[in-house]
């Protein structure tokens, strides 16, 4: 987050243009400002040396260590033929460990003069393995001169900062960059407001910098991130708060139902009753839509919560006052399931013009880039016309030649799916701003829904509508239980036997070619993982010919055409197919009450998030469901500790939680920011819940009394900072 001019210098005026250019390309830091914000990851005490014993394989690491002993091989090679190679073989400790350093040929000179045993460094490369012991091959090192002044200095007094590295790039020589940059901190303007900082007794941003980068005590470590997390927590929030205030200032046509219209008949015909829940939200929504600037809400409700019902209430609302409704789906295959289901959902009410129509019908059209040319024509006419009062379809209604005669609402169904251009293309296809409503079926913990979604309104749907069945989760440990995986399948069968039917969802589709990169990203945490995922071809194939036999099993994945997966769609829904082996594409908002069954081959490839919404596929009727997931992964692996919490809890908020917490808090918003660079550095979204809060409030009363940050240049310079273009689209979720 660069912040001033006087921190725009660029790094290679500063620091000459070959570390320039590598913290460009490996770090992302281009300016005196963005290095200053480079903060460290952590620190090390100068007497307490790092644990060896607990490096990571495989990763760019930085130790401070002691020598133990150093020893020159000299060895025949084919370099070397007469047994001149030479090989420098240094062992490091810390107390809790030791580790083997190697240097090779001409490479063994230096540190055969500088690592005598007693001498203290640090040491940065890669961890390996040779000969069954962790090693260091050719590691870059700095020794830490214990009583010479300059050692003190350049490492911060008593505590040594340690930066996010590269392999190109050691944390000393990061550090030495920023002493080098430091100076300039004193010119930083600040961007909290003076009350602010005073009242929450901060300190400024200038001694923060200072303190984060050089302290000389873990205070001030403390009270620098305490001051950096405001300002991240603040910058964002401001940016937030205006982005409401802006779209409150809109016009929009009050939409509101009428008494006896297409609403008051629907709801006449429902067999059921709305949850007590679908009656709050949806009143929420009708007072945003009776207003005259756009609503902007966002409507979270658990798998299965009857969101669809909301949403569709909304719309037959707006059609009512004269307005039409888009839904705006991620896939084909969805489009067509929302398609079919509201038109059920609406009988003779969704025939307008058509024989059969009541008096208060509309007509329902569905528009997808696969259609024919024929039924694309008239559903595009029916638009321009507003014959059509809802259209449903993928981002093919976002294209230049969809036209609408009075768009009043949109509705995104799974807004992470689309970009922030096409939400937009959208809206202003309406004459004014149309209404928005976006749906997650994703529950999102309360500080991410204020950093996220913060310029949205937010509503949650947390009770599942009467008539829904519980489902119960097991972990099928298919490696230590062999047993277990051959009673899954007979588990589908006796499931099959009393009418219902079941899903295999595997990791990959199984028609890809063999990817080298594929091979590189394999974790090491387990054999399971050396073998490749689990592939729908394959495992359809071996269900069919092996454990379920005689059942009728079909295929679904994302590679096919969208006919063919609407058709193989159709008859499971309609019964024809038994068990359906498919890819996440059944993901969201697949809808066969009838299917009871969920096997997850591989559970452990797909995340906490994921998992909840595939289970919520099933337990969809009258009937329970069952939710099983396969692992080889071993008892004590994090994976399984996962699968056992997803296992354990049927609440998505808990589960969004425990999803998070196990992530890095970088991918937290990494849907939302469409993999923009995180602007969160030192601010946690889970653990500084009570700071996003707080910020929020100070932001609404400021934007509210200051829209335009008058007398506030260090704000307004933060704000530009954090909407360049990267991070514009990461705010731009509404």
């Amino acid at each position: 987050m660069d912040l001033v001019p006087a921190l725009e210098e660029p790094l290679k005026k500063v620091l000459g243009p070959a570390t320039a250019k590598v913290m460009a390309e490996h770090l992302g830091l281009h300016t005196v400002g963005d290095l200053l914000h480079h903060y460290p990851r952590r620190y090390e005490e100068r007497g307490q040396l790092t644990h060896l014993a607990d490096l990571p394989m495989d990763e760019h690491v930085t130790v401070v260590a002691q020598v133990a002993d150093a020893r020159l091989h000299s060895f025949a090679s084919a370099k070397a033929p007469r047994g001149k190679g030479q090989r420098l073989e240094v062992t490091i400790t810390d107390g809790s460990g030791r580790l083997q350093l190697v240097f090779f040929g001409a490479g063994v000179h230096k540190p055969h003069k500088e690592l005598l045993p007693g001498t203290r460094a640090m040491f940065a490369g890669k961890v390996s393995v040779f000969n069954r012991r962790l090693q260091l091959s050719h590691p870059a090192y700095e020794l830490l001169k214990g009583d010479a002044e300059e050692a003190v200095d350049t490492w911060a007094g008593a505590l040594i900062p340690m930066y996010p590295a590269t392999a190109k790039l050691e944390s000393w020589k990061i550090g030495k960059a920023v002493q080098t940059v430091l100076p300039s901190a004193q010119e930083a303007l600040d961007p909290l407001p003076a009350s602010l900082r005073e009242g929450r007794g901060l300190v400024s941003l200038p001694e923060a910098l200072l303190k984060i980068h050089r302290p000389h005590t873990k205070t001030d470590i403390a009270a620098a991130r305490d001051r950096l997390k405001w300002d991240e927590a603040f910058v964002l929030q401001v940016a937030l708060a205006r982005r409401r205030y802006a779209d409150a200032q809109l016009p929009a046509v009050p939409r509101s139902a009428a008494p006896d219209g297409l609403l008051a008949a629907f709801d006449d015909r429902l067999p059921f009753t709305l949850t007590e829940g679908q009656r709050k939200v949806s009143r929420e929504i009708f007072d945003d839509l009776a207003t005259d600037h756009p609503m902007h809400r966002l409507l979270q409700g658990e798998v299965g919560s009857g969101k669809t019902m909301v949403a569709l209430r909304a719309m037959l609302a707006v059609v009512d006052a004269g307005g039409q409704a888009a839904m705006l789906a991620p896939t084909e295959v969805l489009a067509q399931q929302h398609h079919r289901s509201v038109t059920e959902m609406m009988g003779e009410l969704a025939e307008g013009g058509m024989l059969g129509g009541t008096e208060h019908a509309t007509k329902v059209v569905l528009l997808t880039g696969s259609m024919g040319a024929a039924a694309r024509r008239q559903a595009l006419l029916d638009l321009v016309t507003g014959e059509a009062g809802i259209v449903i379809g993928t981002h093919a209604l976002i294209e230049d030649k969809v036209q609408f005669h009075d768009l009043g609402l949109v509705v995104v169904d799974e807004q992470h799916r689309f970009g922030v251009e096409q939400r937009d293309a959208l809206r202003g296809k309406g004459k004014q701003p149309p209404h928005l409503l976006v749906m997650t079926a994703t529950p999102i913990p309360r500080t991410v829904a204020m950093t996220v979604f913060g310029d949205l309104d937010t509503s949650v749907l947390d009770q599942l509508p009467a008539g829904r069945s519980p489902i119960a989760s097991h972990v099928v440990p298919a490696s230590d239980k062999p047993h277990f995986l051959a009673r899954t399948w007979e588990r589908v069968r006796e499931e099959v036997s009393q009418g219902h039917q079941a899903y295999v969802v595997c990791p990959r589709i199984g028609d890809e070619e063999d990817d080298p990169r594929a091979a590189k990203k394999k974790s090491a945490e387990d054999e399971a993982e050396k073998r490749p995922a689990l592939a729908v071809l394959d495992m359809a194939a071996q269900l069919a010919g092996g454990p379920l036999q005689e059942l009728r099993v079909e295929v679904l994945h994302g590679r096919m055409q969208p006919d063919d997966k609407d058709a193989v769609m159709r008859r499971f829904a309609a019964g024809e197919t038994d068990v359906l082996v498919a890819t996440t594409v059944i993901e969201v908002g697949v809808n066969v009450p009838n299917a009871t069954v969920m096997v997850i081959m591989d559970a452990d490839r797909f995340g906490v998030s994921q998992l909840h919404q595939l289970r919520g596929r099933v337990g969809r009727g009258s009937a329970p469901g069952l939710c099983l997931l396969v692992s080889e992964m071993p008892e004590a692996s994090p994976a399984r500790q996962r699968l056992n919490a997803v296992a354990a809890t049927l609440d998505g908020f808990e589960l969004s939680r425990i999803d998070l917490e196990q992530r890095r808090e970088g991918d937290v918003l990494g849907q939302a920011q469409s993999g923009a660079r995180t602007s969160l550095r030192v601010l946690a979204v889970i653990e500084d819940e009570e700071i996003i809060a707080e910020a929020r409030e100070e932001a609404a009363a400021l934007v509210a009394a200051n829209p335009d940050l008058t007398g506030l240049p260090g704000l307004r310079t933060a704000l530009d900072a954090l909407l360049d273009e990267e991070r514009e689209q990461y705010l731009e979720k509404g």
